[in-house]
């Protein structure tokens, strides 16, 4: 009897002493959503380029908050298999995007997602995408911060 209430203890001394060292972790504050009323023409791409172009609409995703970019991908291009350490919604804004889940490019396990289509990225899943049909926009949505870690092939 003695040491199951010395195991209890244990184990509540346990639970105080990591809920306190949570509550001493400082949180980065998010930054506040701005108000923003964009049309089309107001994002500016800068140059075309043959890899893919980023034009950020609202937020930052490198620091804590709410973001959302936009990503402009050239014909033929590829993206090999990467993942984000925070949940993402994506959708088609123009062309057909091949979308495919997994740890290799895997061209059989994609799926063409035509404008006006939607995905999701969960946190840490390995993810992959080809412009292969034209070129292609997205649009991201997120809460930072994020990243982006390769998968080793």
């Amino acid at each position: 009897m003695k040491s199951l209430t010395t195991l209890k203890m244990l184990t509540l001394s346990a639970v105080v002493i990591a809920l306190a060292a949570v509550a001493s972790v400082t949180l980065a504050p998010a930054q506040a959503l701005e108000t923003v009323r964009l049309a089309p023409d107001d994002l500016d791409w800068g140059e075309a380029s043959d890899t893919a172009t980023v034009v950020d609409i609202v937020g930052d995703n490198e620091t804590a908050g709410m973001y959302a970019y936009r990503v402009r991908f050239p014909e033929g291009f590829r993206n090999q298999p990467h993942f984000h350490p925070d949940n993402r919604i994506v959708t088609v804004i123009s062309g057909t995007l091949d979308v495919g889940f997994g740890n290799e490019f895997d061209e059989g396990a994609m799926r063409a997602l035509p404008a006006g289509s939607v995905w999701t990225e969960p946190a840490d899943q390995p993810h992959f995408v080809s412009a292969q049909d034209g070129e292609v926009a997205i649009q991201v949505i997120g809460v930072g911060p994020s990243g982006t870690t390769q998968v080793e092939q």
